[in-house]
């Protein structure tokens, strides 16, 4: 419309209309390329640190935005990898962060992103105060106990699955707040024994109870072989912070009414150091964050008495 103006009204001369138009013309032909890689070329004319680290938060950001519920997947390496594959085929969402550039780029149209996982602002960007879960996938422990501690700093309550290759470091990682820890030498070695025992005619119930002594966190997903199918699946973990007004302060673990029939207290985290397996007559403190294991109605319930301030709302 602009140039229909300029043409009708002979506002430019002939030669630096075509010269217009021509410009007009390349710089549409040009514009796709310039978008597709803003990146490179902004860091090549003013290559800085804090530009580079800009645009590596704009880009998990962009990967995260939409998401909510996900899992966030700390290494995408071989087990990265395949937990990416098994939340695909169930429908779940995820954010995978690695620090190998050639893995990330061969991984390109999935949700990778090349990032540090042990700093606190790569996790925000990645969504991890909407995220349900996170997984730390890397073989080194001090690289997981990192990671664990930025996690915790900004999201204590998230559940949070380490894997390790072996048990060397296993009461670390759940004293620094790993909601569970995979041992890879434990699971081959369980894998094993059961298709060994089961093609020795050994009932399966025996070696899921090796399993449970193992995995205490997990007893809630093999135990009771007589149970239906059905039950089973329902068992769950769930974390609850106990408010500092909460009546629940002050109350041992195994007082009346506190967590009620069906639930499991199976760990307490205090001051950043969490105990497993705690005493009955432990004594509930502000700030505490209970793990519970038990059915979603049940759990409810127990949520509702840790975190009710009924004296408040009596007197009141």
């Amino acid at each position: 419309m602009l140039l229909n103006l300029i043409l009708d009204k002979h506002l430019v001369e002939p030669v630096l209309l075509q010269a217009i138009l021509s410009s007009m013309l390349l710089s549409m032909l040009a514009a796709p390329f310039i978008i597709q890689n803003a990146d490179r070329i902004v860091l090549r004319l003013s290559s800085t640190e804090w530009l580079r680290q800009s645009l590596q938060m704009t880009r998990i950001a962009t990967q995260s935005i939409k998401q909510s519920g996900h899992v966030i997947i700390c290494g995408y390496g071989r087990a990265g990898q395949n937990l990416a594959r098994m939340l695909e085929h169930e429908g779940l969402s995820y954010v995978a962060l690695d620090l190998d550039p050639d893995l990330v780029s061969a991984a390109a149209g999935e949700s990778v992103v090349y990032g540090d996982a042990g700093r606190r602002e790569v996790l925000v960007a990645a969504g991890i105060h909407r995220a349900a879960t996170g997984a730390i996938t890397f073989a080194n422990t001090p690289s997981a106990l990192r990671v664990l501690h930025s996690i915790h700093e900004l999201e204590p309550t998230l559940l949070t699955i380490v894997r390790i290759v072996d048990d060397a470091d296993l009461e670390r990682l759940i004293a620094s707040g790993a909601t569970e820890v995979i041992l890879e030498i434990v699971e081959g070695s369980l894998m094993l024994a059961l298709h060994t025992l089961v093609l020795m005619g050994v009932p399966m119930r025996r070696v899921e109870e090796m399993r449970d002594e193992r995995y205490s966190m997990l007893r809630g997903y093999f135990h009771g072989a007589d149970e239906d199918d059905e039950r089973r699946e329902q068992v769950r973990l769930q974390i609850v912070p106990v408010d500092e007004n909460a009546d629940a302060v002050g109350r041992t673990l195994d007082g009346p009414g506190l967590v009620g029939d069906g639930v499991e207290v199976t760990a307490i985290r205090r001051h950043g150091i969490r105990g497993v397996e705690p005493d009955p007559d432990t004594k509930l403190r502000a700030s505490d964050i209970v793990v519970l294991r038990g059915l979603p109605e049940a759990l409810q319930q127990a949520e509702e008495q840790l975190s009710c301030n009924c004296r408040a709302g009596a007197v009141a």
